[in-house]
């Protein structure tokens, strides 16, 4: 489609220069997390996930950021979902943060691993109860006949916990924690020269370089 070859977008709204960044670069993604957070872009938490299959190749979704702890990318799923599988199998992953009003990307890679129960089962417990039952109900990434079956799964749920405010967390439903080993900060700019900068960790030591565009 040529309309498609003739879509192009200058970025002209900022720079970005190792000087002026933090030495941590989780520190500067809390920074720029909050930048996106002021400009109210939509969704600023919205992620996209890759991870790789049993068969090699890689599969990707878009997942919600639900918090930082001690460096960590923390988000919350249900562990027999592909993405839960997968991440058990290869717990190697790829995260990425597109916020398009600020004409900026960030990539992350890293290492995930389960969060501990405990803390899976505060947050659960801090979710709106229709996403409580949500949860209990769908057998995530599963192949069903029609909608019927969550809706009647649905059904099941709230008659099973009617009059419970909060529901316990289901043993298959939980957080992965995603450490990092690579952090890439990207600003757009003009005539497709981007600012890039890179951080990556050597014995938990953060370096920092820039790329060419």
């Amino acid at each position: 489609m040529k309309e498609l070859a003739d879509l192009r977008k200058e970025y002209t709204r900022a720079s970005l220069d190792i000087s002026s960044t933090h030495k941590n670069p989780v520190a500067q993604f809390e920074q720029w997390f909050k930048e996106a957070m002021d400009a109210k872009v939509l969704e600023p938490n919205a992620m996209n996930l890759a991870t790789i299959s049993e068969t090699g190749r890689p599969t990707s979704r878009i997942v919600l950021l639900k918090g930082i702890e001690r460096e960590q990318f923390l988000f919350y799923t249900n562990y027999q979902s592909q993405k839960g599988k997968e991440l058990e199998a290869n717990p190697e992953c790829a995260l990425n943060f597109f916020w398009p009003e600020l004409e900026r990307q960030v990539r992350i890679e890293g290492i995930a691993q389960r969060v501990d129960d405990q803390r899976s089962e505060e947050y659960f417990q801090s979710r709106p109860r229709g996403s409580q039952v949500g949860a209990w109900a769908s057998p995530q990434s599963a192949i069903i006949k029609d909608r019927q079956l969550i809706e009647e799964r649905v059904k099941e749920i709230e008659k099973r916990f009617e009059g419970e405010t909060v529901l316990p967390k289901p043993k298959q439903w939980g957080g992965f924690a995603v450490e990092p080993f690579e952090i890439e900060f990207w600003q757009g700019r003009a005539s497709r020269l981007h600012d890039r900068l890179v951080y990556t960790k050597v014995d938990d030591q953060w370096t920092v370089n820039r790329l060419a565009p």
